[in-house]
């Protein structure tokens, strides 16, 4: 069962499929320290493409692989998501989407989907890529695909679905599309959500008592003795703020609605600042080029680990990083949770590919870990910060926030 990945990265995505019974023919990257990386795991076992994928043409695809046109099982990728990204919306409030030159990544996807028709195709993206009213990637995915089909002679379906990792027992809130396609027109059925939000007001009589509570930071890393290399301390102008924040909260409570010292106005900063991991939460979505400030941070108000943040993204603990801290943190940051990439994977054997897995155990699945301790004591805020103490103007709204200043309105 052959797999081609185009914008392979670190290959989380694709660790998952190899743990559901897929083998990597070739994986396309233009990263250099990625292409490190995946040579020095999986150099022996997969075929390692580095460059751009507009000057891979499709035949060349064919020779590295030794696949003709519609012989490959599965076609996989996540192109680059900068231009569908949340926080491209928050930074300006809306995006160039398909004007972005970055978004011809989507188009070169489709242009290898045309030429080699596998027998399934699997595409991630950010869930940006399905936001009301700027859909216009999702429809050029709909839309090409239908002119595939009609040129072709492929009955291509086109199953789209907005998934939480953590619904399936990954320890981490990450919240991805995906689109997945079989040639003869088998409609992909998405698995059903395995575990839940305990902390969530559910329908618990529609199925949400059997599924298993969300699994948590502390279940992931909580075996993994405290790191206090100097290089995962947070500096910057707010890093010493740091530990007088809880667990599991951020710069909210330094504002006049937290619990703190108000520091901040309400909603004036970006999600991600000064966020630290709760013990009994699932850790927030790993970042991939994290300002000085932005998390999330580990309970001990320091950085987390590149092992933290593989068990995070489940990786396989053997699984090793190629870079420094910058390169470590975007590998690492850009990938999809390889126990997603499993269940998908499973999924699509099952259903689109005819073949049965003999296990129902994940090889990647992450288990409850006993002996929750107490959350982290907090300290007082350092005096350097009580100037900044006073009255903060609460976010006024959608379009009226500081980036938006002197802009015309609609």
């Amino acid at each position: 069962m052959s797999v081609i990945s185009l914008y392979t990265g670190a290959g989380g995505l694709d660790l998952g499929l190899e743990a559901a019974g897929l083998r990597v023919s070739l994986a396309v990257e233009m990263d250099a320290k990625a292409c490190d990386t995946l040579r020095e795991n999986r150099g022996r076992n997969w075929h390692v493409f580095q460059g751009d994928i507009h000057d891979l043409t499709s035949p060349s695809i064919c020779e590295r692989t030794g696949l003709a046109p519609e012989e490959p099982d599965l076609l996989v990728g996540g192109p680059p998501c900068q231009p569908f990204s949340k926080a491209a919306y928050w930074r300006s409030g809306d995006t160039k989407r398909l004007d972005d030159p970055r978004a011809d990544t989507l188009t070169a996807y489709l242009r290898v989907l045309r030429d080699l028709r596998p027998r399934v195709f699997l595409l991630e993206n950010v869930h940006g890529l399905m936001f009301r009213g700027k859909d216009e990637g999702l429809r050029l995915l709909r839309d090409t695909i239908n002119a595939i089909n009609a040129a072709e002679g492929t009955s291509y379906s086109f199953a789209v679905q907005k998934l939480n990792a953590a619904d399936y027992g990954v320890p981490q809130t990450r919240e991805r599309v995906f689109v997945v396609g079989e040639r003869s027109g088998k409609v992909f059925r998405f698995p059903e959500a395995t575990h839940r939000d305990p902390d969530a007001n559910e329908d618990l009589l529609n199925g949400a008592a059997k599924r298993t509570p969300w699994m948590t930071a502390w279940d992931a890393i909580g075996d993994l003795a405290d790191d206090d290399d100097p290089s995962l301390r947070v500096g910057g102008a707010w890093g010493d703020l740091l530990p007088s924040i809880p667990e599991g909260e951020n710069y909210l409570w330094h504002t006049s609605r937290g619990g703190g010292m108000p520091l901040f106005g309400w909603r004036r900063r970006y999600w991600g600042f000064l966020l630290k991991l709760s013990k009994r939460r699932p850790a927030w979505t790993v970042q991939a080029q994290p300002g000085t400030a932005i998390g999330p941070f580990h309970w001990k108000s320091r950085r987390l680990s590149t092992r933290e943040l593989c068990r995070i993204q489940t990786f396989p603990d053997d699984y090793q990083i190629v870079g420094g801290r910058s390169d470590v943190q975007r590998q690492i940051g850009n990938a999809v949770p390889s126990l997603m990439g499993e269940i998908l994977g499973r999924a699509i054997r099952q259903q689109l590919l005819g073949h049965s897995t003999r296990s129902r155990a994940m090889k990647l699945g992450v288990s409850q870990r006993p002996g929750l301790p107490r959350p982290e004591p907090v300290t007082r805020v350092p005096k350097k910060y009580h100037k900044y103490a006073g009255d903060h103007a609460a976010h006024p709204g959608t379009g009226l926030g500081y980036a938006f200043a002197g802009r015309p309105r609609e």
